[in-house]
Order: C-alpha cells, then structure tokens, then sequence
C-alpha cells in the first residue's frame, strides 16, 4: 500500500507537470509586454488594463467616463509616448489596427483619441472601418452620412459630415453608408485627397482601421497614412498572427510606431 501511494503520487506529479508544459507548448497567445516586444521586435507603447463595459457602449469611453482611472492614465500614457516616438518627422494622421477582429483597435483609437482631444489637440476621429463601422456607437451619434460620402462624391466637404462629440476638440466622421467593394474605395485617389484635407483640419487623424489580415482595407490605408499602432489582446492574439500582421505591415511600407496591449 506504501509503495502504491508514493507511486501514485509520483505518476500524478509528472502526469500534471507534463500536461502544463503541453498546455503552455500549445498555447500560442501573446501574454506579458516582454514576450510581445520581442516577438513583435517593436516597442511596447501602453498596456491598458481590463475594465468593465456593461450593454451601454459608450461605457468603453474610460478617459470620458473615468478620466481618473487606471486604464485611462494608460492612454494618456500612449497618448505621451506616441508623442516622444515620433520627434524626428511630425505625425498627421495614425491609423489604428489589430491581426485580427475582436482585439480592441476600436476601443482603442477612440480613448487615443479623447485622451488627445483632453490635451488640446484638435483630433479628427474616422471610422474607417467601412465593414464593421464602430464609432458612432461608441459616441451615440447618427451613421448616415460620413466618410464614404467624401470618397464617392467629391463635391461633399468635411464639414457636412464631420459630428461633433462630447469632447472639446474632437470631431467624429463616422463611416457612412456600406459600399460594396471597401477596399478599392479606400485605395483612390479621392481617399488620397480627403486625408490631406482631414490633415488640414485637426492637429492629429486617427484612423480606426479593419484588422490587417482578414481583409486589404488596413494594409491600403497604413500605406496612405503618417504611421500606424497595432493592438493585440493579451491571452487572445496568437503570435504567429501577430507576426503576419506585422510582415504585411512592413511590405506596404507602413510606418509602425509599436504596440499597444
């Protein structure tokens, strides 16, 4: 009996041992911001904490609605190291993406966003996200006219469709009506042009762009566009994901300033 349990014990051991180093081999999520960095070879520009939402989407504005949290001191942290990466060429417009759906890039650019509207800044916030528009939700304003009124009629101005929010500074163009093929509308020449003018317009553009590697919408705007964050979920994004994105990033020459968790 003696032996039996001390040899029951040592099979349980070893048995639960090598089935957490099975899980933890399987396990291809990115998790802590060391093991992103060096996976990614970027640099790591805010982690943001977990917080609750609730049905109300715009509770998912935590620099509006708990400008004294911790999650909200963490975009103000991106906000501050964005600013300090990119000293050498000046920053016009930023596109917001992510390896995949689900991850938080629009949470994401719209607290970016608010935490640059708090600063002074005048920031342009745009739904370029023509599949799985967002942004009007998260603010609680209309979606029926907006970006893809600028790109298919070049006789509308920004200031027919630019929304103003409930932040000093910040104006919402949302998406607009769904056209059919989003990635070659966003690939014109039109696009080209309202970007220029939207630079014009705001101190600061942030994009919210569809993940990179489901479709071409993202690759086609981080090529237009000054430079581009990506947002990964820890525990959810998969590294060899993560890494695709990235190689797709780099072969339309995209300017990546990092990453943010």
């Amino acid at each position: 009996l003696l032996l039996n349990t001390i040899a029951g014990v040592l099979v349980g051991l070893l048995g639960g041992l090598g089935l957490a180093l099975l899980l933890q081999y399987a396990d291809d999520t990115l998790k802590v911001s060391e093991d992103i960095a060096r996976a990614l070879a970027l640099p790591v520009l805010g982690v943001i904490g977990r917080f609750k939402t609730g049905a109300d989407r715009t509770r998912d504005l935590v620099t509006l609605r708990a400008p004294r949290s911790a999650p909200a001191e963490s975009y103000r942290t991106v906000r501050t190291n964005i600013q300090f990466s990119v000293l050498d060429v000046p920053v016009g417009s930023v596109v917001v993406t992510s390896p995949g759906s689900g991850e938080g890039k629009s949470t994401v650019a719209a607290n970016l966003a608010v935490a640059m509207a708090q600063a002074g800044k005048r920031v342009l916030l745009v739904d370029s996200d023509l599949r799985r528009p967002t942004q009007h939700r998260l603010f609680n304003l209309p979606n029926r006219h907006g970006l893809t009124d600028l790109l298919l009629d070049e006789r509308r101005a920004i200031g027919e469709v630019a929304l103003a929010t409930q932040v000093p500074g910040l104006e919402l163009v949302p998406s607009g009506p769904q056209p059919p093929n989003p990635a070659d509308v966003l690939g014109t020449r039109r696009m080209r042009c309202v970007l220029e003018e939207m630079r014009a317009r705001a101190d600061i553009v942030v994009l919210d762009s569809p993940p990179v590697l489901p479709v071409a919408d993202a690759l086609v705007l981080a090529a237009t566009a000054d430079a581009t964050l990506l947002v990964v979920r820890s525990g959810q994004t998969r590294r060899t994901l993560a890494q695709r994105a990235k190689e797709h990033l780099f072969r339309v020459e995209a300017r990546l300033l990092g990453v943010v968790i």
